[in-house]
């Protein structure tokens, strides 16, 4: 850890859900698995784990061989994948990631504003949010894949979280994620920090391979980051 990103200089933090505040029980791969078999396209569990963390449209998209008839193939097992999704999160519950609630009071509580960002539409997003608790009162910005162009590793979930929180300095803005793309994302936007998560879909040697500023087992350890770097 580099004692020189001094968390007194952070104005946000954004977040990303499943995996990093969510916990990941398997349902997204699931999800995508049997939207891609209903619909006669196998795929590998390796396969899966490269398109993790990148919009959802953008994953099925890139997982669909290409044809004629591609983008209305993709259209199709994507409307599939959010009807299995939403069914396992029904059956399964969505649960928080241990400690991250305490994480975004914490964060709130020294006035730093608090965002998540996902691959998840609107409607998927609204869904886990509801469940959780976490409708009001807990972020300042909740930005979805259906509110940009381009996903992750494109900058632009952080940046439509910043303008729509009201940041104005991505050196002040912190991002956190569990995969690959989202490091990218933020190394892209040009983070002050971007901290990858091991609580999620993808494993320490592989987020350590990518820009970062620090790697943590989960979002519960970033109150303690923050209390020691202000005692250093």
């Amino acid at each position: 850890m580099n004692s020189a990103y001094n968390l007194n200089k952070l104005d946000m933090v954004i977040f990303d859900l499943a995996g990093t505040t969510v916990e990941d029980r398997g349902e997204v791969p699931a999800a995508f698995s049997s939207a891609l078999a209903a619909h006669g396209l196998g795929v590998s569990a390796e396969q899966l784990k490269t398109v993790r963390g990148s919009s959802k449209r953008d994953a099925i998209l890139h997982l669909i061989p290409p044809g004629p008839e591609r983008l209305s193939r993709a259209a199709s097992v994507y409307a599939s994948f959010r009807e299995q999704l939403t069914r396992r999160y029904r059956s399964t519950g969505v649960h928080p990631v241990a400690g991250a609630a305490a994480t975004f009071r914490s964060l709130r509580e020294r006035g730093v504003r608090v965002a998540v960002n996902t691959g998840f539409d609107r409607e998927t997003t609204a869904l886990l949010l509801d469940v959780l608790g976490w409708s009001a009162g807990i972020f300042d910005a909740v930005v979805c894949g259906d509110d940009v162009t381009q996903g992750r590793p494109a900058p632009y979930l952080i940046f439509h979280a910043m303008e729509a929180a009201g940041a104005t300095s991505v050196e002040r803005v912190a991002n956190v994620g569990d995969t690959v793309l989202d490091l990218h994302a933020g190394n892209n936007a040009g983070v002050g920090w971007n901290v990858g998560v091991l609580s999620g879909a993808h494993n320490r040697s592989m987020l350590q391979s990518v820009p970062h500023t620090h790697l943590l087992n989960s979002v519960a350890e970033l109150p303690d980051l923050w209390e020691n770097q202000i005692m250093s």
